[in-house]
């Protein structure tokens, strides 16, 4: 499912609560993505009641940050992509041919989802330890994104682990600073080295930022997936808009995302064909005296120079003090054939 096509990153286009409270939105947000060259879009399936209690204490109200003020359960009440939308959403993505999937954040939901034939699963950081919640994904068999914000090494690999002994076939893992806008200065790049060396799989990038440079620095870094919330163009209001890209914003990240991938190239050293016509003006072993049969090449008549038409360098040494085999004008390039009259292999 995450394989590239194109030699394009995989980019993910989160519509979480951008839309607003209104479906007309949603299918706006998935028409800008498939315009701005997402591979998915993502939504979000909860109901409040599951995600929190609904209680107005001080345990259960943000007190900082983005969402300051903000009660849990009024938070999520506000933020939900209704349940009776789905069927919508999904069907609609279907007639625009670009993927819908969702993050499920309770088992009522995957089984929701199952119904709607939900392609991939989405793992976020805060349920990355809610290991019956995992389980219950990882048993549809389905692709299986996790998010990692949040979260230690010990913590990955367990959840790594038991997705996999319950199922999971392919699972990629989001690098993620659980912050909202997330700094620059926050993010460890490094990590996504990390975790493509510890787990041997996909890997990718779930971006809170709110510019282009972190998304581009982690494809340098290998990820294969972005992650990016997405707005509509001019949308000022919306839980989420500080951290989303708006409008175009988002064909400009593709871009960016592709012209780093593609200047990684492939993990092959070779030659590339822009440089074969270029070849000829390396330094080669060319006679810069006229010399004789039998005489001994030595520094005074031999020497390594441009162009690139003769023997490499490499043999200049070994050619010192063996007698030439035949007549060699002034200007002419030692070639290949003097290598075997004077055993040199």
């Amino acid at each position: 499912m995450f394989n590239k096509k194109n030699n394009k990153p995989f980019l993910i286009a989160e519509i979480s609560s951008n839309h607003n409270g209104k479906i007309v939105n949603a299918k706006k947000l998935i028409n800008l993505a498939k315009k701005s060259g997402a591979n998915a879009v993502k939504l979000q399936t909860f109901l409040p009641e599951k995600m929190t209690l609904n209680l107005k204490s001080k345990l259960f109200k943000i007190h900082s940050g983005t969402w300051k003020n903000y009660y849990l359960y009024d938070l999520y009440k506000k933020a939900q992509t209704p349940l009776k939308w789905h069927k919508d959403l999904f069907a609609y993505g279907k007639k625009k041919n670009i993927t819908i999937f969702s993050t499920p954040f309770d088992e009522d939901a995957v089984d929701f989802l199952e119904k709607l034939n939900c392609p991939i699963y989405k793992i976020s950081s805060f349920e990355m330890t809610d290991i019956p919640l995992v389980k219950k994904i990882a048993k549809t068999k389905k692709p299986l994104i996790i998010s990692t914000g949040l979260s230690n090494l010990d913590e990955i690999d367990y959840t790594f682990k038991i997705a996999k002994k319950n199922g999971a076939k392919q699972i990629a893992l989001l690098y993620c600073v659980s912050s909202y806008p997330a700094k620059n200065s926050e993010f460890n790049l490094n990590n996504i080295k990390i975790l493509k060396d510890r787990y041997k799989c996909f890997v990718g990038l779930s971006d809170h930022s709110n510019d282009y440079e972190v998304a581009q620095n982690a494809i340098a870094c290998g990820a294969e997936i972005i992650e990016k919330h997405i707005a509509l163009k001019n949308q000022k209001n919306g839980l989420d808009i500080k951290f989303s890209t708006k409008g175009n914003e988002l064909k400009v990240l593709r871009k960016k995302i592709n012209k780093t991938y593609n200047l990684l190239g492939k993990k092959k050293f070779f030659r590339k064909k822009s440089e074969l016509k270029n070849i000829k003006f390396r330094r080669s072993i060319f006679a810069i005296k006229d010399i004789a049969k039998n005489e001994k090449l030595t520094k005074e008549n031999i020497a390594r120079v441009r162009p690139g038409f003769g023997l490499s360098p490499v043999y200049y040494e070994k050619l010192l003090k063996k007698k030439s085999p035949f007549k060699i004008k002034k200007g002419e390039p030692l070639k290949k054939n003097i290598l075997r009259r004077v055993s040199i292999k």
